[in-house]
């Protein structure tokens, strides 16, 4: 038998509707936001004199890049439709596109309007965009068949990406801004100065003082230049700054961490959202937030679910700020969400967290290389677009040479090479968290990977306590999934919280640094007779999303605790039988980890709970 950490829904990798886009043939790339009409078939009308076309590259994430041409007609008569046809360097290519349909032919692409965008009356102008990955640097470029005319034109390249800003002279209130100077080939005209992402200042030097900032308050600065055509280069890399005074963002340092997965899939099925975890109040009663997952493919982290991460567009109804999202703006989705609620809730921290039970494959390829490995991870983490919503890192590893959903044989000491290089990339100003196994048993999980020495590159661990027992064992014996301690009749000695804590702190991971895992969720099997632990059943109970499997919420009304046993409740209604955590024996569990000195306690994840955030709330009295 063997400790399935959190093995249940996270397979759960959805294609939506605005992701399919990404899987079309490009001879079917329409506009997300547009209809899905073909381009006119008529030749398009020549673009003669006053008609343009320029190129403006608005984002450069390294492995890929978002672009956008402008067509303006300067001219004095209309314009009926508008084709735009360039080339692009070998291993450039357009992944995603809008306002147009793009096509190509080897390295040469073609644009051509939509049925609603194509005339252009004198004096106006229409824009379409594509993301891309390769260097996305056009050339040929040619407007309805003859030569686009504009800035921005084949042999002027946007300027380059500035130097990482280097902040100084931080007070409750200001900072000064300094960085290196961008290259252009032509000549920059100016720099825009982003402060979460979000234009502040325009600047011809290289050195920028922002002010009326809040006290104690985190903020990411990033630079962009423009040349003397108006293109914009890549942004820079991010700074993050905080401001002195105001207590700091997060919580003291003798505060109990109080943290919750909010899982990328859950706005799907659950139609659990980012704002639900204010309305349920549980914002001001957590301190951290692990967003899972990203995944690790190819030796390098990597989105998880694109839509669902950035390009979502959300309803004002289900807005943190009660603001919808718009159809052009540069950041959408759940890590928007995430900004808008670290905005409201400044106490909060958000890591992002890679791995996990179906995606943790990954890390063995990774871990041949934990530099470049950390560098990748480092990246996206820190990419412009999103660097002020994210913390740090947590790695979901499951499990270091172990195995969980596949094996993995790279020997003991790779845990500890993987936290160095992490922290090592990272720094201390980031915070750098794994979740690992609580699999206590003598020649364990625990026993498989040097723990104890990757301890002192970490900020804590979140040790998953739970899922120890489950219907994977289809005929029981039923025991509790998550027991805090021994009892009687226990399947596998070494299988329960304080056996795990105890191992762990054996092998010197400090108290503070462990936190303890509660399940928003239960274990069930059916076709039981016994109430007690301990009897045999004919397979799992139904759940609402996977069989002997079902949230908190559910459970306290369909299959209410009737009993306890090892410090989590039991409940056998009808021939089913489940166990989970109440809000009692949270707060029980809570004060076991503060009599044990533990850093505070962790949750999988926020929507199992109730719409009023029941267990969390015990959670956060349990750990005062």
């Amino acid at each position: 038998m063997r400790v399935r950490d959190r093995s249940r829904h996270r397979s759960r990798h959805r294609l939506t509707a605005g992701l399919t886009t990404l899987l079309l043939p490009f001879a079917t790339l329409v506009a997300l936001g547009g209809s899905a009409q073909a381009a006119p078939s008529a030749a398009p009308k020549a673009a003669a004199a006053g008609a343009t076309a320029t190129y403006q590259k608005t984002q450069d994430w390294g492995a890929g890049f978002e672009g956008k041409w402008t067509i303006k007609n300067t001219g004095t008569a209309s314009i009926s439709s508008w084709t735009v046809e360039w080339d692009f360097p070998a291993g450039t290519r357009v992944t995603s596109g809008w306002d147009a349909t793009i096509t190509n032919s080897a390295d040469h692409w073609t644009a051509k309007n939509l049925g609603w965008n194509g005339t252009l009356a004198p004096g106006a102008s229409v824009t379409f965009g594509f993301n891309g990955s390769g260097s996305g640097n056009p050339s040929g470029c040619k407007l309805n068949g003859e030569s686009c005319d504009g800035g921005g034109q084949p042999g002027d390249a946007p300027p380059s990406a500035p130097g990482t800003p280097t902040a100084s002279a931080v007070t409750d209130t200001s900072v000064k801004l300094d960085w290196k100077a961008a290259t252009d080939d032509k000549g920059v005209k100016n720099y825009d100065v982003l402060r979460d992402g979000t234009k502040v200042a325009t600047v011809t030097g290289t050195a920028y003082a922002d002010s009326g900032l809040t006290a104690g308050t985190d903020y990411s600065y990033s630079v962009q230049a423009r040349d003397t055509a108006d293109q914009t280069g890549p942004v820079s890399t991010a700074v993050k700054v905080r401001t002195t005074g105001g207590g700091g963002p997060g919580p003291d340092p003798g505060d109990k961490v109080k943290l919750g997965y909010f899982t990328n899939w859950g706005i799907y099925q659950r139609n659990y959202n980012v704002k639900n975890i204010v309305t349920s109040g549980s914002a001001e009663k957590i301190t951290h937030i692990n967003y899972a997952f990203g995944n690790v493919q190819g030796g390098k982290c990597t989105i998880g679910d694109a839509y669902a991460d950035y390009d979502k567009a959300v309803p004002a109804n289900l807005s943190v700020d009660g603001v919808g999202d718009t159809w052009d703006q540069p950041l959408r989705g759940n890590f928007n969400q995430l900004r808008k609620l670290k905005a409201k809730y400044p106490h909060i921290k958000v890591l992002w967290s890679f791995g996990g039970w179906t995606w943790s494959g990954g890390f063995t390829d990774a871990m041949k290389n934990p530099a470049a490995f950390a560098d990748s991870c480092y990246k996206l983490v820190e990419d412009p677009r999103w660097a002020d919503v994210f913390d740090g890192i947590d790695l979901d590893w499951e499990y270091p040479n172990a195995c969980g959903l596949t094996c993995d044989t790279s020997g003991p000491a790779v845990m500890k090479n993987m936290m160095q290089a992490f922290r090592a990339k990272f720094g201390a100003n980031n915070l750098v968290t794994a979740a690992i196994t609580a699999d206590g048993s003598d020649g364990g999980k625990i026993d498989a990977a040097d723990y104890g020495g990757a301890a002192q590159y970490t900020d804590w661990y979140n040790v998953m306590t739970y899922d120890f027992f489950g219907a994977w064992d289809a005929k029981g014996p039923t025991n509790p999934h998550s027991p805090l301690t021994d009892f009687p009749g226990i399947p596998k000695q070494g299988f329960n919280s304080a056996a795990a804590i105890a191992k762990l702190k054996a092998k010197g991971v400090p108290a503070k640094k462990l936190l303890l895992g509660i399940g928003f969720y239960g274990r069930g099997w059916t076709g039981v007779t016994q109430k007690e632990p301990g009897g045999t059943a004919t397979g799992p109970a139904a759940g609402t999303y996977e069989a002997g499997f079902e949230d908190y919420k559910v459970l306290k009304n369909s299959c209410p605790a009737n009993g306890t046993v090892a410090g989590t409740a039991y409940a056998h209604c009808g021939t089913n039988w489940w166990s989970y955590d109440t809000p009692a024996t949270i707060r029980a569990k809570m004060a076991w980890a503060k009599e044990q000195s533990l850093g505070g306690a962790f949750f999988w994840e926020f929507s199992g709970d109730t719409a009023s955030g029941e267990l969390v709330n015990a959670i956060h009295e349990g750990l005062k």
